[in-house]
């Protein structure tokens, strides 16, 4: 638990499925030096070893694997600041804000990465073929359609919107950097 001058922090790289929030937490991860929790790492060793995977059981992988993420959010100082790519509206914010409130996180920062229906259908037919079993098919197109057009950011503190067609990583890398700098000087500024 953080004492009272101490701020967890997340950062939440968040948008649908094939958004590009992999790409874009692997380049925030390299430039900060940052750890990265993501569900798919976290829920596959699974997928693997209770082969075959239904589409409910992955949902049930998915949120043992959501819980997960914030146990070890939970179990890490608060100046250890995790970069967390997922996908949080697959279930009620009102399941996230639990999570960051157990984990003790008292400061959230999101990109989010924005796409239209078109491109999100393309990129995941795309790769279906590189996707592990148990992941949803070309059955889940029609319905990741239906996602791109009313998905919104979970807006739970700062945001920055990224075009997932072709994201600014270094507007990324600069916003993240003064919002991890405006952190420091408050810690620093509770602390003397």
């Amino acid at each position: 638990m953080t004492t009272p001058t101490e701020e967890k922090c997340v950062v939440l790289v968040n948008g649908i499925p094939a958004s590009g929030k992999s790409t874009l937490a692997r380049a925030l991860a390299q430039q900060f030096g940052l750890p990265v929790l993501t569900l798919d790492s976290l829920k596959e060793p699974f997928m693997a070893s209770f082969a075959p995977v239904d589409r409910l059981r992955n949902r049930q992988l998915g949120c043992a694997a959501y819980q997960a993420i914030w146990k070890i959010v939970g179990q890490a100082p608060a100046s250890c600041v995790y970069l967390i790519d997922a996908w949080f509206g697959f279930q009620p914010k009102a399941v996230l804000e639990e999570g960051l409130q157990h984990a003790g996180v008292t400061r959230v920062l999101e990109l989010w990465m924005a796409i239209t229906p078109d491109e999100v259908v393309a990129r995941y037919q795309a790769r279906l073929e590189q996707r592990m079993p148990g992941h949803p098919g070309a059955e889940y197109l029609p319905e990741l359609r239906q996602l791109a057009e009313r998905a919104q950011p979970m807006a739970l503190g700062p945001v920055l919107q990224l075009d997932a067609r072709a994201p600014d990583v270094a507007a990324a890398q600069a916003w993240l950097q003064r919002q991890l700098q405006r952190q420091s000087a408050r810690a620093l500024s509770a602390s003397g």
